[in-house]
């Protein structure tokens, strides 16, 4: 397993502000949730990808 297949992202007003990777999905999804409470404010926008399957496995805010 890669240790960097988890990338989580977080945009804001559209431009790039953070970024991490982790090797264990669980410890993605954690950060993940960790960003949203400290960075889930209007205009931002968090996202992590699993980068081997390159499918999109959350974002926050949701996408209908």
């Amino acid at each position: 397993m890669s240790d960097q297949r988890y990338h989580l992202t977080l945009t804001s007003a559209g431009r790039p502000a953070a970024q991490g990777w982790w090797a264990s999905e669980a410890t993605a999804r954690g950060k993940f949730t960790e960003w949203v409470g400290a960075w889930g404010q209007p205009g931002a926008r968090i996202t992590l990808v699993d980068e081997e399957t390159g499918r999109v496995l959350t974002t926050w805010p949701e996408t209908p």
